[in-house]
């Protein structure tokens, strides 16, 4: 198991290419179950959650080549698809085992799915799923901890159906659900996240009808038969927006290469409350670190709010910034597990319920933390590229599940991290 050494106190400098988002790619990924030719994939960055996905779809049957090198493309063939399972041993690392429960109902009429397994920040019911997939018809049974489907005799059926609660996840697979469904399908309280949109859209390049895109009303007329596709995986929103917490934290000023401008607009907002001085030029951006950060608060909401995955960077820049910020998180009730290790790098974090006030300090001490999930690894890295001394951050395994090679970029810019075997 790896850990990383991190020695703070170094200003980033250079220019930086955002990798392909994770939490677009797992549903493209997924899509390619309804696909009657090969899906090809652009973009598509390297992580560990990924090659998971690639092993259940090849699992299943299918034809899986991820690709190898920058900006890499993956074919994948699930023509072929003969095992509409994903069983424990495949998906127990990763929640979005999940998204192929509606294309296996939508494409062969049965699945065995695994509960999902992920990082441990909270309570992420699939009952919303399930649910939604029942107004279409589905029936469902649980056996040895896997959700046993089946879709009513004919295929699955078009139908109305609103979420209690927004949900990424449950919008990108009702979406692939209805696509091959008989009849009309609306969505109502859908999720307007970029990566929901990027799904729609490769599934519209693969010959399906699509309405609402990135509006709270999704409405889907199913068809017959999907076809393959290339498309190209779009940025990653938070990889973006943890290198500008980066540079925040660390002084110096970087350049993003293909920055994802409209889908980052909230969270840039709230970073040049802080002070961060940012400049787009093109499809880049340019970012200055000030002289002082600024205290600033923050309330994460679903799309086009501030993003939950955000939430634990943005604490790692206000535990030195000028000031108190107040930080509260409504979408995962325990996603504030990397609060007692900012602490042991000196920061004045007190929780109340679900929010956090954060009273800056002068200056932050390294020492040793452990990661707990996927965010938090990465808010110990930023905090420790402002801490005197050096850090070791323990279980850097969460952060491979969601960053493409997170430590070698924040190195290319001039960051001291060692990675080593604990």
């Amino acid at each position: 198991m790896d850990k990383l050494i991190v020695e703070g106190g170094r200003p980033l400098r250079g220019e930086v290419r955002v990798s392909g988002a994770k939490n677009a790619a797992l549903p493209l990924m997924a899509a390619a179950i309804l696909a009657g030719g090969p899906l090809k994939l652009t973009n598509l960055p390297d992580l560990g959650d990924l090659k998971t996905m690639g092993r259940l779809l090849t699992f299943m049957g299918g034809q899986v080549d991820l690709g190898q090198g920058a900006r890499r493309e993956a074919l994948l063939d699930l023509t072929q698809l003969n095992k509409p399972e994903a069983p424990h041993e495949l998906v127990k690392t990763m929640r979005a085992s999940a998204l192929v429960l509606g294309p296996l109902l939508a494409r062969v009429g049965r699945a065995r799915v695994s509960l999902p397994g992920g990082c441990a920040i909270g309570v992420r019911p699939i009952d919303l799923h399930l649910k939604a997939l029942r107004a279409m018809g589905a029936v469902f049974d649980l056996s040895g901890g896997d959700i046993v489907a089946r879709a009513p005799e004919g295929g699955l059926k078009g139908a109305e159906i609103r979420f209690e609660t927004v949900t990424v996840t449950g919008t990108e697979n009702l979406m692939m659900a209805a696509v091959l469904a008989k009849g009309r399908t609306v969505i109502a309280n859908a999720a307007r996240e970029p990566e929901v949109v990027d799904t729609g859209r490769a599934l519209l390049a693969m010959g399906a009808k699509i309405e609402g895109l990135g509006t709270g009303t999704i409405i889907i007329e199913g068809v017959d038969f999907l076809s393959g596709a290339t498309y190209e995986v779009t940025p990653d929103r938070i990889e973006a927006g943890t290198l500008l917490a980066a540079v925040a934290l660390a002084g110096g000023e970087i350049t993003l290469r293909g920055f994802p401008h409209e889908a980052l607009a909230t969270v840039v907002a709230k970073l040049k409350e802080t002070g961060l001085i940012i400049t787009p030029i093109g499809p880049d951006l340019v970012a200055k670190a000030p002289e002082v950060l600024e205290a600033a608060d923050i309330t994460t909401q679903p799309y086009p709010g501030f993003p939950t995955d955000m939430q634990a960077q943005f604490m790692a820049m206000m535990t030195p910034a000028r000031g108190t910020s107040v930080i509260t998180e409504t979408i995962f009730e325990n996603r504030f597990m990397h609060v007692g290790e900012l602490r042991r790098l000196g920061a004045d974090i007190a929780l109340e319920g679900r929010t956090a006030v954060v009273r800056g300090v002068s200056q932050l001490s390294g020492a040793p933390m452990t990661a707990s999930d996927l965010r938090a690894s990465a808010s110990l890295v930023l905090a420790s590229l402002a801490a005197k001394g050096l850090s070791q951050i323990h279980r850097v395994y969460h952060l491979d599940r969601g960053y493409e090679g997170l430590d070698r970029k924040l190195v290319a810019l001039g960051a001291s991290i060692q990675r080593v075997k604990a």
